[in-house]
């Protein structure tokens, strides 16, 4: 089987004016079915860059992404879409749930756009809530909801297509630290549960030392790095 995504020299270049810049210097990184990859790096060295691209939001200016052993560089805009909804998921550090929407509606509805019917969707819904610790919440709307049960139901949207490929872009960071434990514990015990297989940019090292793996971004290309213990 290929692994679920597999990035090969990935070049980005942005232009400022007469000048180039450049963020991604053919970055690499194999992401293996199960495994949770942390990518850990400063703020301004490309992590969410290089997550936009990944996730066929953004496109490279140079290398090529293969998800679940599709090669996507090249594929259509509408082909692209079809497969970030059908093997992607995407955790963000804001929830952008919609407000008018209630929990289990927010989690149903990237179902419905694949073609799920509506009964199946809201019911793996509830499943999902319900293994989050939300089942009591279902029918609440997004502003009557705290943060870490917003990023909870977030969670739930990102895995109800069953997506090859998690990118979640700093889920705890804008949470407390009490509040961000429940939502990485939450994140963790479902991925371990479903095999889910993810990238995760944080800058939590006591999340990225619960991963499998870490990462990190210097000079545009991705190399490993070995976390310090995290303070009791």
């Amino acid at each position: 089987m290929a692994p679920p995504l597999v990035l090969t020299d990935i070049v980005r270049t942005f232009s400022d004016g007469a000048d180039e810049v450049h963020v991604l210097k053919g970055a690499n990184l194999t992401l293996n079915a199960g495994e949770l990859v942390a990518l850990v790096a400063p703020s301004g060295a490309g992590k969410s860059t290089l997550l936009q691209i990944a996730g066929l939001l953004e496109q490279a200016t140079g290398g090529s992404v293969t998800i679940d052993g599709t090669e996507a560089t090249r594929l259509s805009d509408k082909d692209r879409t079809v497969l970030r909804r059908d093997l992607i998921g995407f955790i963000y550090q804001f929830h952008h749930l919609l407000g008018d929407f209630t929990a289990r509606e927010n989690v149903a509805l990237p179902m419905r756009l694949a073609g799920a019917k509506t009964g199946a969707a809201l019911a793996r819904a509830d499943e999902l809530l319900d293994r989050l610790g939300l089942a009591e919440r279902r029918t609440h709307r997004p502003g009557e909801l705290s943060g870490g049960e917003r990023q909870r139901v977030a969670i739930a949207r990102a895995v109800a297509n069953n997506p090859r490929v998690i990118l979640a872009d700093e889920p705890t960071g804008n949470l407390d630290q009490g509040t961000a434990a429940t939502v990485r514990d939450a994140f963790l015990s479902l991925s371990r549960d479903t095999g889910l297989s993810a990238v995760v940019a944080t800058h939590n090292q006591t999340l990225a030392s619960e991963l499998d793996r870490t990462v990190t971004l210097k000079e545009g290309r991705i190399s490993p790095l070995e976390l310090s213990a995290p303070a009791e």
